[in-house]
């Protein structure tokens, strides 16, 4: 049997095999990583609720599982990190907030029980931010504890960039997966609007609330979303479509090398120097394979309109917790609701008829490009006071299309700084088809400058 403290440097491709094989157990593997998190996390603080009694019990029923024959699911054995505004059956779901402490939901939300069905390890609940909004956690940056892991899936991104996990599920409303992905380094996915059921998670704003997945790779995240995606008629986001396959299409060759616009987008004046530094040399790179765009002029107002919405949504949705316990509520927090009701019926109907006219003018863009590539985030991860500006994603979260976040630039203090690509409403898998493509491409580049 090899070190435990090896496994939890394994990618899935590794370690999958050697679970379906039964040359490590499940409860081998759930050691490791539980082992791993007694040694690092008392200094990043990514956890919420850990229960290693509760996480073994479900690794030694895998074990009987593969051993009586039965049949394996997709992520057979591996554990996963889950947001704590998602209700798993057996843990706290306390939503960032001492309002809901000790409470334990009866039963898991869908996306638990798909990922229970394809065989996951529901390892534990990670640190997310006051009801998944701005005030900033108790959660580390891996890289500097000195910084930001972003928010608000805060725990989610740290505990996978430190190897805690192998991948996490958090979610976004705004940017909650793409920048703290970015800042971590690691690989984030916020899927189209309406692919994976929110049924029994913290309703903050329906319009733009979306789960999403952190992972160390493309293939890693494409693997966790595909077990999530199940049509759910509790959500009422979703429609029973055929399932989109993620898995094996990002793992699918581009028939044509794909096309890609860099769009600035209007946050652009936001950008850190090393960032802009980054993305010329990025440009330079793909040179035919990528053009300038401008996004056409209703753009300008798409930041006000998702704010507009989900200032009004979030104050609507979590009134319970004001009248609850107003007292109990962060400064922050009491702001956002007064905000929130301060948005008037005409503003938040224009803003919400905004979301199908700015999706009708990226069609023009996606008529000729695969995806849109723009920063993740301003730069590199800043101090504890803050979880970053979501500025980057707020367009993206308000159309409702996909984008995932991968870790190709390096700022001025050696810190990770993602780079986002954005795809077509409903094409996630081609949006990961053409991720894995740009990181494949750019290692090439990188092996064949230091041959």
């Amino acid at each position: 049997m090899r070190d435990k403290s090896e496994l939890t440097t394994l990618r899935l491709h590794q370690l999958l095999p050697l679970l379906a094989e039964g040359k490590v157990s499940a409860v081998e593997v759930a050691e490791a990583y539980l082992a791993r998190i007694e040694e690092v996390d008392g200094e990043i603080q990514a956890w919420a609720h850990l229960d290693a009694k509760y996480a073994l019990e479900q690794a030694k029923a895998l074990d009987r599982h593969r051993k009586y024959g039965r049949p394996l699911g997709g992520l057979h054995g591996i554990p996963v990190g889950v947001k704590d505004i998602v209700d798993v059956k057996g843990l706290p779901c306390e939503n960032g907030t001492v309002i809901d402490e000790g409470r334990r939901p009866p039963r898991d939300a869908t996306c638990i029980s798909h990922l229970r069905e394809a065989g996951a390890i529901i390892l534990g609940k990670t640190v997310t931010t006051e009801f998944a909004f701005y005030n900033p956690s108790k959660t580390r940056n891996p890289h500097d504890p000195s910084r930001t892991p972003g928010g608000s899936s805060a725990g989610s991104a740290a505990a996978v960039a430190a190897n805690m996990v192998p991948v996490a599920v958090g979610s976004q409303t705004n940017g909650s997966v793409i920048r703290p992905a970015s800042f971590c380094g690691i690989v984030g996915y916020k899927p189209s609007a309406g692919l994976i059921s929110r049924q029994g998670v913290l309703v903050q704003s329906p319009s733009f609330d979306t789960l999403g997945v952190m992972a160390h790779s493309v293939e890693e995240a494409a693997l966790l979303a595909d077990a999530m995606v199940g049509y759910d008629d509790k959500d009422p986001a979703m429609e029973p479509i055929a399932h989109p396959r993620l898995y094996a299409q990002a793992m699918s060759e581009p028939p044509v090398p794909p096309k890609l616009a860099f769009v600035p987008t209007p946050a652009w004046e936001l950008t850190e120097p090393d960032l802009r530094e980054g993305f010329d040399e990025l440009l330079r790179e793909l040179d035919d394979g990528a053009a300038r765009r401008d996004l056409p002029k209703p753009f300008d107002h798409g930041h006000s309109m998702h704010r507009a919405v989900h200032l009004a949504e979030a104050a609507r949705h979590l009134a319970r917790y004001e009248q609850k316990g107003g007292d109990r509520l962060s400064d922050a927090m009491k702001e956002v609701f007064e905000a929130g009701r301060q948005v008037n019926a005409i503003d938040y109907i224009v803003a919400k008829d905004g979301i199908g006219l700015l999706n009708d003018a990226l069609e023009e863009l996606f008529r000729y490009f695969s995806a849109i590539i723009t920063p993740a985030a301003a730069g590199q991860a800043p101090g504890l006071d803050t979880t970053g500006n979501p500025a980057f994603c707020t367009l993206w979260t308000y159309c409702g299309v996909p984008a995932v976040t991968v870790p190709l630039l390096v700022g001025k203090d050696g810190l990770p700084i993602g780079v986002q690509l954005v795809g077509r409403k409903g094409e996630d898998g081609r949006l990961l088809r053409t991720a894995r493509w740009l990181v494949k491409r750019l290692s090439v580049v990188e092996a064949e400058a230091t041959a």
